[in-house]
């Protein structure tokens, strides 16, 4: 009888041939990225929502201080003067998004909120062009407005006259706020200095961190409400934190770094439209959503949407 092979030969020979498939990367990133919608619906009930960031970005900065040091180390000339910036990163892009789309959980359905992310690359075209003045093919400016006209759809639950008596769901507009943070982070990643992207993921993280922390002070009834919360929190909850700050906040970000670097940014970015349909997958297997009308037809336009933007862009770069 063979010897079987021992978990540290094993483990680092899979991640070293897992790394070396792009595209496994690169689906692989908005898949985890989903599960937060998912662990964020989950949590209610389960954990405080502001527990649950605090405990993702405390626990996602202790696990980035143990390998990311050394290159914090070497690119510290390059942060510094950036500083204020990668907090602002920090600050939009991993804390308050986050604390509105866990809050929007206790409002709408994870199917909804999964859908309506696809507003984010929408913001992103709409925000380039008016700050940037990077014109739009017209295939783009189609495919923007059939995915505006999907969002809408799933937001008014297919009822988009409710828009004019701005009849929305607190939860469906939480979910756009967070869109539109979103979308400025990823706008001002234009201006993120050259460093590494473990440095960047650090810095950031310890940045979300301090915000959380800041949100529980001022909304969230004080450091002692935090700890009051820690004895309540049942097993679901502590495995929900544990999925956040360890899936979607590092190993997500890791792979999607990787693809990026394997077959560029143009190419990698259209798996990042994968989000919403993982997102709404898992929430009808998981969490026993029901998929409703009005989510297909909201789902088609955005689809649609985004296959005609694509197309823009590649035809252009071709």
């Amino acid at each position: 009888m063979t010897k079987p092979e021992s978990s540290k030969t094993l483990a680092p020979g899979i991640l070293t041939s897992l790394m070396g498939h792009p595209y496994l990367l690169l689906i692989l990133a908005p898949l985890f990225w989903s599960g937060n919608i998912v662990a964020g619906k989950l949590a209610v009930g389960q954990v405080d929502p502001y527990l649950l960031l605090v405990g993702r970005w405390t626990g996602a900065t202790a696990i980035l201080l143990t390998i990311a040091v050394p290159h914090l180390r070497r690119d510290w000339p390059l942060i510094k003067p950036r500083l204020p910036l990668l907090a602002l990163y920090g600050i939009l892009g991993f804390a308050t998004f986050n604390i509105l789309m866990y809050g929007s959980a206790y409002f709408t359905a994870a199917v909804n909120a999964s859908i309506e992310q696809a507003a984010i690359p929408v913001m992103v075209l709409f925000g380039n062009f008016m700050i940037f003045k990077v014109r739009a093919k017209l295939l783009q400016v189609i495919g923007l407005i059939l995915t505006i006209f999907g969002v809408i759809w799933v937001a008014t639950h297919g009822e988009p006259g409710r828009i004019l008596a701005l009849d929305v769901n607190i939860g469906d507009a939480m979910v756009l706020a967070a869109c539109f943070l979103y979308a400025a982070y990823s706008l001002a990643l234009r201006f993120r200095p050259d460093i590494h992207w473990l440095s960047f993921i650090l810095v950031t993280a310890a940045a979300a961190f301090v915000t959380s922390l800041l949100f529980q002070v001022a909304i969230g009834g004080g450091l002692g409400k935090l700890i009051s919360e820690i004895p309540r929190t049942t097993a679901l909850g502590w495995g929900c934190i544990l999925y956040v700050m360890t899936f979607p906040s590092i190993i997500a970000q890791l792979f999607y770094a990787r693809g990026v670097q394997l077959v560029g940014p143009n190419r990698a970015s259209i798996f990042i439209n994968l989000l919403p349909l993982f997102g709404t997958v898992l929430s009808v297997i998981i969490i026993g959503e029901s998929f409703e009308t009005y989510h297909v037809v909201a789902s088609t336009l955005i689809i649609a949407g985004i296959i005609l933007a694509e197309y823009a862009v590649r035809r252009k770069s071709v």
